[in-house]
């Protein structure tokens, strides 16, 4: 599988299944999309303060009844989180049919075509880092997003301040001038410590770094 971005915004995913699984897939999604949720229960998690706007249909899906909730909510992306395992082989082949997206919870390893992982995610926006291990060991996906997760903290305003400095640097340096002074900033243990304390700082520091560079390549 080749991992991509995909862009959710103004789509709809059609989650079957309310349980503790679907409940992590309706509020991963519903950062973006349109979220409805179809089952005869839900979990705990749906009625936490903080848990995203979705819609929740009370209702058991059976296979019969697959085809008709596709047509119904015409999703970009469905979702297989019951605990029933040919309701959610019904699930992803009419899914396949129709050539939508689908990721199945109860599979790993080797999937069909049209079949999506969801991976685990660390944010820092706008900087993301998606970890997976193709549905083998979500423990161990847990563990790295753990350890990716302190390393990156402060990325976001990295990935700001250098998109500022880079726009401004293209009026004033040709490219490979350009790209060796931005390497220079975001390799520069100074900078990442002057956004603790502040943009103005950062923004200083990395000044300071470009400078040296500059000063650097004139001797």
């Amino acid at each position: 599988m080749i991992p991509l971005y995909h862009d959710f915004t103004d789509a709809t995913v059609l989650v079957f299944g309310g349980g503790s699984v679907g409940a992590r897939k309706a509020e991963r999604f519903a950062a973006e999309a349109d979220v409805v949720v179809v089952s005869p229960t839900f979990d705990d998690r749906f009625e936490k303060p903080e848990f995203p706007t979705v819609e929740r249909v009370r209702a058991a899906p059976t296979p019969a009844t697959v085809d008709d909730w596709l047509d119904r909510v015409a999703p970009a992306l469905v979702v297989a989180a019951t605990d029933d395992s040919d309701l959610n082989a019904t699930v992803a082949e009419a899914a396949a049919d129709r050539d939508v997206l689908v990721n199945r919870t109860d599979r790993a390893g080797d999937r069909s075509v049209g079949s999506v992982v969801v991976p685990a995610t660390i944010e820092d926006d706008p900087v993301s880092v998606a970890i997976s291990t193709g549905g083998q060991s979500p423990a161990l996906a847990r563990y790295l997003r753990e350890q990716v997760e302190r390393e990156i903290s402060n990325a976001g305003k990295m990935a700001e301040l250098t998109g500022r400095l880079r726009a401004e640097l293209k009026e004033t340096e040709p490219p490979e001038t350009r790209r060796a002074m931005l390497r220079a900033v975001v390799r520069s243990p100074a900078v990442w410590k002057a956004l603790h304390t502040g943009i103005a700082n950062a923004e200083k520091e990395a000044a300071r770094v470009m400078q040296d560079h500059r000063t650097g390549e004139d001797t």
